[in-house]
């Protein structure tokens, strides 16, 4: 007793030794209480917020010149910014299964954009309306342990908010049944090519919106002015989609401030169709002058003005998110909330954006073939942000190396969570608060899609091949300190190099179960 402090009188009577006792204990058994109640609510909240196809250069803090991101510039300036962060893939579900499991793309289930064609006319907007069987994407396994999952069972309650690509609706993938225990919006990613839906969904509840059924591939009227207005009347609808996701996030952060929640943050922006509000449109309008309309191909609806509409999405995207950080400042719940921001790959090449203007791979090429699709950096370096008041320094940044499959095992180092078996990432917790930080000996991709693709970085290395479905097995090997677009091969300079970068193609590659993304090049079955 005399280390905790207290001083007895061993001549005192029985009496008061036992009344002693109970206050004692009972005084132990409240502060016992308090601390455990203490350390519950001392668990962070946190926010994940995904844009779609933002390339790394569309963010003004990140080098953006034509386009005003003041809430994500901001957002850097409260925290640190990451120079050498990666998605898991080039393009949406695929980068999505790697985040949510911390699994790279050798191991992860998704490993493609599959749209599960097998059960009929996917693609037909007004089959799709009256028929559930023809949404959606093919599911993540039952099976799978996903980062919500994890923060389930640690007392947090999980949602998603935007686009889900993981899993059509009455299946094993949805979002309800992968560990989130609030959903709202697209299921379905093909859903997500029209920003005025003709529903969203809720949980498992299909939520019908106040628009029309717009086919995909609507084109303009045969007899339509592409130069009038009034011409594209039919693209801008009634209810638009990231502003009804939106309203629901902003509800979700009022009802759950009472204990920790796990928001993932799925923005559909500014992922094609160009579709914004009018009055953001008018803005750029005013900053751009007159554009050569965008008549439509590949599906994608016309627009007059594709520059300004394609700048309004990403500034709607960032008041977007300084909504959501003035609710948290509101709430009292800020100090207390980790912020990541980052995009699921970088910038698309059609349906009327134009990142060779925005220049929105910069420093990296901007051109086709080297965005979104492809395993070049400007296909798969993505800006990332991350903000916690009193852990976070402000004004930082890190070129630490990290992928989209460290995310898992970070905010499991964070909240006090065993990883689960099987996962590939590297937790960058130290990272955030400047601490000595475990790096990564090698990252890697593969990608079935775009004629297969696999790369790995390796330090300053950086190695990419590409075309093997032709055959083709050469890996290209870039120095990215000396050459960050990628424009010289020098592995017939560095053959050892090179060795070790197949050596690492051929370890991390395991053999889909989905037939979709084999490798017979690689020796898949």
């Amino acid at each position: 007793m005399n280390n905790l402090g207290f001083q007895y009188n061993l001549d005192m009577n029985e009496d008061k030794i036992s009344g002693f006792l109970v206050v004692f204990f009972g005084f132990f058994l409240l502060l016992s209480c308090s601390n455990k109640n203490g350390d519950k609510d001392q668990l962070p909240n946190i926010i994940y917020f995904l844009a779609d196809d933002l390339g790394y250069g569309d963010v003004g803090i990140y080098g953006q010149e034509k386009i005003q991101t003041p809430n994500i510039d901001e957002l850097a300036r409260n925290g640190m910014l990451f120079t050498n962060h990666y998605s898991g893939a080039p393009v949406c579900a695929p980068a999505r299964s790697v985040l949510l499991t911390g699994q790279h793309m050798g191991h992860t289930p998704i490993r493609g954009n599959d749209e599960w064609s097998e059960r009929g006319d996917v693609w037909n907007y007004k089959k799709v309306a009256d028929n559930i069987k023809l949404e959606g994407q093919r599911p993540l396994p039952k099976e799978t342990v996903t980062i919500g999952n994890l923060l389930q069972k640690q007392g947090y309650k999980t949602s998603i908010f935007g686009k889900w690509g993981l899993g059509a609706p009455e299946t094993e993938g949805v979002p309800t049944k992968q560990g989130f225990n609030y959903f709202y919006g697209y299921n379905c990613q093909r859903q997500a090519h029209n920003l005025y839906p003709l529903h969203l969904w809720e949980n498992e509840k299909k939520v019908f919106l106040a628009n029309d059924v717009l086919a995909w591939g609507t084109k303009l009227d045969s007899l339509a002015n592409p130069n009038d207005s009034k011409s594209y009347k039919k693209y801008q609808q009634n209810e638009y989609a990231p502003e009804m996701i939106h309203q629901k996030a902003l509800k979700f952060l009022e009802e759950n401030k009472s204990h920790p929640f796990f928001m993932y943050y799925t923005s559909p922006l500014p992922h094609v169709p160009l579709q914004a509000p009018i009055e953001y449109v008018e803005k750029y309008k005013k900053i751009f002058g007159e554009e050569v309309p965008y008549i439509g191909d590949r599906g994608y609806f016309p627009n007059q003005h594709p520059r300004a509409t394609y700048a309004a999405m990403i500034s709607y995207l960032d008041e977007q998110l300084g909504d959501l950080i003035l609710k948290l400042k509101d709430l009292g719940l800020y100090e207390n909330t980790l912020i990541i921001f980052s995009s699921d790959n970088g910038p698309t090449y059609n349906g009327g954006v134009d990142p060779e203007f925005f220049n929105s791979a910069k420093p990296f090429k901007s051109e086709y073939g080297r965005t979104k699709g492809y395993l070049y950096e400007g296909g798969i370096r993505v800006p990332m942000i991350a903000s916690w008041p009193n852990h976070i320094q402000s004004k930082t940044k890190s070129e630490h190396i990290s992928v989209f499959y460290d995310v898992l095992p970070t905010i499991c180092d964070i909240v006090g969570i065993d990883n689960p078996k099987g996962i590939d990432g590297i937790s960058f917790k130290s990272e955030l608060l400047s601490e000595k930080q475990k790096e990564h000996e090698f990252l890697y991709w593969e990608f079935s899609s775009y004629n297969g693709q696999q790369a790995v970085r390796m330090g300053k290395w950086k190695g990419i091949r590409q075309n093997i479905f032709d055959g083709n097995m050469h890996i290209e090997l870039y120095n990215l300190e000396m050459d960050i677009k990628e424009e010289n091969d020098v592995s017939n300079q560095y053959p050892n190099v090179v060795l070790k970068i197949r050596n690492i193609m051929k370890q991390e590659h395991k053999p889909s179960k989905n037939k979709k993304f084999i490798f017979k090049q690689l020796g898949d079955n």
